[in-house]
């Protein structure tokens, strides 16, 4: 959408708010001039009755706030310029209301008082102006987000239609995007689908996923209550090859990328958990060897991240060892998110 189309309709719909009474809810809704919550922008524009020629106007408005928010976007920017015409005198007709041709940069924030007065002793000091500032005791508006199962629906539908690697989309049966509760405190991270995954479109269902399924089932959850997902969507191509996978490749990773970190910024997991070492090198960029990584807690975007082997690497080698320290790591995970853990759970092998 572009900025004078945007700009236009939203001071356009000043101009209605006055003359329907709503000049204060478009107040509250504009006061920030950061993000704006496109469902907030959504719930006004349709409360408003359209009329005269600003209804075709505010109609294409409402259009592409919609199809943002199919998109999973939640916010959209508001121009410091348009803001400040909210607190202006109402114009005659909306052809008098001036619409920049580009959204401006943000004016320079004006130093504090007590700064202007160092500089300049001798001019009068003033207070800031409370006109426009919320009443003592009274609770800003609330921001209405887009609901988690809204958001990763839009975003599933564009990943499977992903083409941006030729080579996967042309060799693919099909995308794996994800499965679980997008309201789970947990998720699981794999490095890319393999060929069960692949003709089913879910994630770790071949044996290796079997093993993680039993895995996650030991820890007193379940794939329902989990998040699953991988770093790459599609299965990697293996040219000349019948069988087998192989590694995704740095370029592929992170082309995919992306559609993983909205996955991640809608459900809010309170712990990831990245099987093995591709995952961390997709995920958090590092190449150190997974027997070197795992058992210490890593961080991204603020999420404690716990790497551990893939469930493949235990079932190509089968020793007690590796499987003590795999679910060792697990029992750190239900520790950092405050889950009970039984005696019986304490002494678990795999």
């Amino acid at each position: 959408m572009g900025a004078v189309r945007r700009d236009a309709a939203l001071a356009g719909l000043k101009l209605m708010a006055m003359r329907l009474g709503e000049a204060a809810k478009i107040r509250r809704s504009l006061r920030d001039p950061g993000k704006k919550c496109v469902q907030a922008v959504l719930s006004l524009l349709t409360c408003l009755e359209m009329e005269d020629g600003y209804g075709e106007l505010l109609g294409a408005l409402v259009n592409d706030l919609e199809d943002l928010k199919r998109q999973g976007i939640r916010y959209v920017t508001v121009s410091q310029d348009l803001l400040s015409k909210v607190d202006q005198p109402l114009p005659r007709r909306f052809s008098e209301v001036s619409v920049p041709e580009t959204v401006p940069a943000p004016e320079p924030v004006p130093a504090p008082v007590e700064e202007a007065a160092k500089a300049a002793p001798d001019a009068p000091q003033t207070v800031p102006s409370r006109e426009n500032q919320p009443a003592a005791g009274v609770p800003p508006p609330p921001v209405v987000e887009v609901d988690r199962e809204t958001a990763m629906a839009g975003l599933r539908e564009r990943t499977l239609v992903c083409e941006k690697c030729p080579h996967l989309a042309a060799s693919r049966t099909g995308v794996v995007f994800g499965v679980g509760s997008v309201h789970a405190e947990l998720m699981f991270v794999g490095e890319a689908p393999g060929a069960d995954e692949d003709r089913q479109g879910e994630p770790f269902v071949g044996k290796a996923g079997q093993l993680l399924t039993r895995i996650i089932q030991t820890m007193g959850l379940s794939r329902e209550t989990v998040y699953i997902a991988n770093i790459l969507k599609c299965r990697p191509d293996t040219p000349g090859q019948t069988a087998g996978n192989r590694k995704p490749t740095a370029a592929e990773m992170q082309t995919c990328l992306p559609y993983l970190l909205e996955q991640i910024e809608i459900i809010r997991p309170r712990v990831i958990v990245a099987l093995g070492a591709t995952a961390v090198e997709g995920l958090l960029g590092k190449t150190v060897g997974i027997t070197k990584l795992r058992g210490n807690y890593q961080e991204f975007r603020g999420v404690p991240v716990m790497p551990t082997y893939h469930p493949s690497y235990l079932m190509r080698n089968q020793t007690m060892a590796l499987k003590r320290e795999l679910w060792e790591d697990m029992l750190q995970v239900l520790e950092k998110l405050g889950l009970p853990i039984t005696e019986k759970q304490r002494n678990y092998f795999l």
